[in-house]
């Protein structure tokens, strides 16, 4: 799906990324991890495309080098989450959700970009207020509505599909915690993959596919759940002791800090 070698990147002259080497194949959920500063939006933003760094990176998509595809044609294939977003929109929550139909029409909607905007948001628990004003929702609820968008952006018959999503649990009750990474799952059936930036290690273990961890720019561990999350990797990671033990109901790796 997308393979990156060797990624490096620098702001203002700081080493963000080291030699970063990531692959992601087709039908998997990648959850990177790691402690604040550890560089996983960056390298979530550069797999993206989103940040230009001073030299052409080693990154294809699709057996494509990234920087080769066509723009409106990217959009399709790929579409980001942001943890950032716009908090002042003066629109409608339905009409937030169609901005993710931009790359399929020019003035005006049409009846299949209606259809995918309600899909995305009975998927995601905002249906019921697609009316309402953006700005009159709560911080998850407007994190909701712009999950949407994305999945919105994303449903159409191109084959193998890739999400990136940074942090998207933030501001979300324990219930759309899980509604939202049980969406991702499913999005990953089917060749399509989500790489997507977490910082609840236990809800990464239990659904993720593999895990990367990052630390100061660089990858410390690669592999599935059960290779990457030890006690040592961990606390090494993270600098704060843990224990691994195994989830009582479903034997998933599970981290109990301190």
């Amino acid at each position: 799906m997308i393979k990156g070698y060797q990624i490096n990147y620098q702001s203002h002259q700081i080493n963000i990324l080291k030699d970063v080497d990531v692959q992601v194949d087709y039908g998997e959920f990648l959850a990177i991890v790691g402690p604040n500063g550890a560089g996983k939006s960056s390298l979530l933003n550069v797999l993206a495309n989103e940040i230009k760094t001073d030299k052409k990176q080693n990154i294809h998509f699709k057996d494509k080098i990234l920087t080769d595809w066509n723009f409106e044609d990217l959009s399709k294939h790929k579409a980001k989450f942001s943890q950032h977003n716009a908090q002042d929109i003066p629109l409608l929550v339905k009409d937030v959700v169609m901005m993710g139909r931009y790359p399929y029409f020019n003035s005006q909607p049409h009846s299949n970009d209606f259809k995918s905007t309600e899909k995305a948001m009975i998927e995601t628990d905002v249906i019921h207020f697609q009316n309402r004003e953006y700005n009159s929702l709560s911080g998850g609820e407007k994190q909701r509505v712009h999950l949407s968008r994305v999945l919105a952006q994303l449903d159409n018959d191109v084959e193998k599909r890739l999400l990136f999503l940074d942090e998207p649990l933030n501001n979300l009750d324990i219930k759309h915690q899980y509604r939202t990474l049980e969406l991702i799952k499913n999005f990953t059936t089917n060749g399509n993959s989500a790489i997507v930036v977490l910082h609840d290690l236990n809800l990464a273990a239990r659904f993720a596919d593999k895990i990367l961890l990052m630390e100061k720019g660089q990858v410390l561990s690669h592999g599935s759940p059960a290779e990457v999350f030890t006690q040592e990797t961990i606390s090494k990671a993270y600098n704060f002791p843990c224990t691994i033990s195994k989830h009582p109901v479903n034997n998933d790796t599970m981290i109990l800090f301190g």
